[in-house]
């Protein structure tokens, strides 16, 4: 891999990491409704399980999938499903402190939510076709710089609901639950259209 695409890939990596996203939402309302310390599995997770995905995917996984279109229609209609069930659980939840609905998502969870995380597809299946076209080493290289630019990224995330943890309280938590829930189901619009 040549340094142009190195640095290529590595602004792509950033800019589809810290966006707005499921897993960026998901993280932003854990880190809110249940301190950074207990996300860690969560950020880790989505970190390292997009890296194993996109890895996966390059070597030859996302190839079958745009092969076999049944399969990937499967695969759109769990993931809405999930994330509609995530975002009901995100709404539910009530303010840092109160009783609280559930508990932060974990590591294998997270790293498991990739494989129905459209946007998670829409990165590694870029990714590789972009900047891993000859295969072999370049399909890890993007992986590897993936788990490098992520885990910063998701933090950011995680952060920012944990600064949201201290100022909000009572019902303007539970509005900003519900906004999150409502932004995480607006995202699955384009996948069902």
């Amino acid at each position: 891999m040549t340094l142009d695409i190195l640095l290529a890939l590595t602004s792509f990596a950033f800019v589809t990491s810290v966006t707005p996203g499921p897993n960026n939402l998901m993280l932003m309302a854990s880190g809110m409704n249940f301190g950074w310390r207990a996300t860690v599995p969560h950020a880790l997770g989505v970190a390292l399980g997009f890296a194993a995905m996109a890895m996966v995917t390059g070597f030859g996984l996302g190839a079958v999938l745009l092969a076999v279109p049944g399969l990937m229609g499967v695969m759109k209609a769990a993931a809405v499903a999930y994330m509609l069930w995530l975002a009901w659980k995100i709404a539910r939840a009530g303010a840092p402190g109160e009783g609280r609905v559930g508990r932060p998502m974990g590591f294998v969870a997270a790293a498991g939510f990739q494989w129905v995380n459209p946007k998670a597809w829409a990165m590694a299946l870029g990714a590789n076709a972009s900047y891993a076209t000859g295969g072999g080493w370049a399909v890890v290289w993007v992986g590897l710089i993936f788990a490098a630019i992520n885990l910063p990224s998701v933090w950011l995330w995680v952060l920012a609901g944990e600064k949201l943890r201290g100022v909000l309280s009572g019902p303007w938590a539970r509005a900003v639950n519900i906004g999150l829930a409502l932004a995480l189901v607006a995202s699955m619009v384009p996948v069902v259209m």
